[in-house]
């Protein structure tokens, strides 16, 4: 089940399209987020999904109950393969949100929450959020609340994905963004590790955005980032 995710980020779908072209005979997983979706709304995931994609939905829902589940059935018709919203948002909430979540097909995407950004440093946290405990005592508690709402997974960092497995179990699926190579620049992330590190964690997932959109070779830094991740040789 591991794979890379490829984090789409751009302004508009015609430079998410342009970049994907670059992918001549791969057909790598594709995370399209808030700055994407807000400005071409479905169109670009039905784009991206008739090219063969996989689709990581990245909009970390979050609002009462009903809402988020009325918000899930119509963002389903799209047919993502997974879907998020924020773990804070409770567990009732979450519920909602797995009982909304039904593709055009009759399945079920992957639904997962997001615990903490891995933007938010522990620091951030306490003073910001006014969370008292440890980074990784609210990522782990927001799992449990995850895996008792019906959810298949969460998003953390890499940091907190081994405390979760242990917790939860293998089949608890870990989504981490936050991935660098050792000789990267970190950009915006504050707790990070490289896909190597991921892989030995046990994560099933990670996310990579500009190491891999702003390359000069998108496709080579798309596989030194996953042959890297999957302990494999690049060619």
């Amino acid at each position: 089940m591991k794979d890379v995710i490829i984090a789409c980020d751009f302004k508009n779908a015609e430079t998410t399209l342009a970049f994907l072209d670059h992918f001549k005979h791969e057909k790598p997983f594709i995370k399209i987020g808030m700055e994407l979706f807000y400005i071409e709304g479905p169109s670009v995931v039905k784009e991206i999904k008739a090219r063969g994609h996989k689709i990581f939905l990245d909009l970390k829902l979050h609002d009462i109950p009903n809402t988020v589940q009325s918000a899930m059935q119509s963002l389903c018709k799209l047919d993502p393969d997974i879907i998020d919203v924020h773990a804070s948002g409770t567990v009732k909430m979450m519920r909602a949100a797995y009982e909304g979540a039904v593709t055009s097909n009759g399945n079920k995407p992957l639904v997962v929450a997001v615990t903490q950004l891995t933007s938010t440093s522990e620091d951030v946290m306490h003073k910001e959020l006014l969370i008292e405990e440890s980074m990784e005592n609210t990522v782990l508690h927001y799992a449990r609340n995850t895996k008792i709402a019906g959810l298949g997974g969460i998003v953390c960092s890499p940091l907190e994905a081994a405390i979760v497995k242990k917790a939860l179990g293998e089949d608890f699926i870990t989504i981490t963004p936050g991935i660098r190579l050792p000789d990267a620049i970190v950009d915006d992330q504050a707790r990070f590790t490289s896909p190597a590190q991921a892989r030995e964690i046990g994560t099933d997932y990670i996310v990579v955005g500009r190491p891999i959109t702003r390359a000069e070779d998108p496709v080579n830094a798309y596989y030194r980032f996953y042959h890297d991740f999957m302990g494999t040789n690049q060619a």
